[in-house]
């Protein structure tokens, strides 16, 4: 078991000044399951590169324990990685693939045999130790992969997009295999995706980048509720938040003719450092809004789309103010939705919204009430 940590870690590619990894500051407790997500381009893959000695650290170091595994060749680090396209050997049988790296280190048969068969229990891959990687699944591929990691017992387990390559309800029920492996293994685990729904539904904490910056690192349910500034509040959540830049009054927040109310502090805070017309930037959730008919107020918009899930519906509309058009996304009663074209009124839940300085984007005001 291991903990992991950045210290001001940052790599900077041949060629390029712009770091893709530039000071990151992390701390990986021993058996956290922390899952790097991001656009592509952001560094979460870069990050994982340098902690399995792939990729140098140019500035900065990275700790394994209470080792400096910096300048350490991937193999002293002990670290298992699994990839996205499996890496497997085509012409090894699943029971050499998951050998291979014990027999490197000369490892009796017998515990070779005795560790194979329990990774291969754990996988429900028993029946398929004979066959050729050819022989099988996405999925099956996927798992033996992790297998070949597991038998190697080692400190920390990597992982770069290893759903990447199969269908959609595989992956839904990979993830969950992957989730509650590592629970009963309870080894270090760093999980890269740019899947915003894989990382909310597997990791213990979610790490979000952007540009090689690190934006926040935080539980999923801290990440929903107060996401730090505008680009995780855009980020995490499917679909993604309503994100408005609308004029600043001395009530709140100007949508059109509507007017969002604000408690003065937040207005004092969102105000601060803009001179001139003041702004503010507003998110509010899809199911932190009602659809209405206009009789309470809320904010218009003419419907463009509407996804039926079944219980749940997403509409989606533009509202036209006098210096622009918006568009909004509302979750809905699947059984009561409104047509296409048809306008409806968008009715935010009272002290459910997101307030964000219009200028640095950085967060303001309270933490959304559950």
């Amino acid at each position: 078991m291991a903990t992991v940590t950045y210290k001001g870690a940052s790599r900077i590619y041949p060629g390029t000044k712009k770091p893709a990894v530039d000071k990151l500051d992390l701390q990986i407790e021993d058996g956290e399951f922390l899952v790097l997500v991001g656009p592509s381009g952001c560094g979460k893959s870069t990050s994982l590169r340098m902690l399995a000695g792939l990729e140098e650290v140019d500035e900065g170091s990275i700790f394994i324990n209470d080792t400096d595994v910096s300048n350490l060749p991937p193999k002293a680090r002990d670290i298992a990685m699994v990839f996205q396209n499996y890496a497997l050997y085509p012409h090894m049988s699943v029971f050499d693939n998951m050998a291979f790296a014990l027999k490197l280190r000369r490892t009796p048969k017998n515990v070779i045999k005795e560790k194979v068969a329990e990774a291969a229990e754990l996988l429900d891959l028993t029946e398929y130790l004979n066959r050729k990687p050819k022989a099988l699944s996405g999925g099956q591929r996927q798992r033996v992969a992790m297998g070949r990691a597991i038998v190697r017992e080692p400190q920390v387990f990597l992982m770069d997009e290893p759903l990447s390559n199969l269908d959609a309800k595989l992956r839904v029920q990979t993830r969950s295999q992957i989730a509650s492996l590592q629970k009963r293994l309870g080894v270090t685990t760093v999980y890269v995706t740019h899947d915003q729904v894989e990382a909310m539904t597997m990791g213990h904490r979610v790490a979000v980048l952007k540009d090689g910056l690190l934006q926040q690192a935080d539980t999923p349910r801290a990440l929903y509720d107060s996401p730090a500034n505008v680009f995780v509040a855009g980020f995490i959540g499917s679909p993604a938040m309503n994100i408005k830049t609308v004029p600043l009054t001395e009530d709140g927040a100007k949508f059109g003719e509507v007017i969002m109310p604000l408690s003065r502090e937040t207005r004092e805070a969102a105000s601060e450092g803009i001179s001139g017309d003041k702004t503010v930037t507003v998110g509010i959730r899809p199911e932190n809004c009602t659809l209405g008919s206009g009789e309470n107020g809320g904010i218009a918009i003419e419907v463009d789309l509407v996804e039926e899930l079944g219980s749940d519906a997403y509409v989606y509309g533009h509202a036209v103010y006098s210096d622009g058009e918006e568009r909004f996304v509302v979750r809905t009663d699947g059984r009561t939705v409104p047509s296409l074209g048809e306008t409806v009124h968008v009715i935010p839940e009272v002290g459910r919204e997101h307030v964000f300085h219009a200028t640095t984007g950085e967060r303001v005001g309270k933490t959304v009430t559950k």
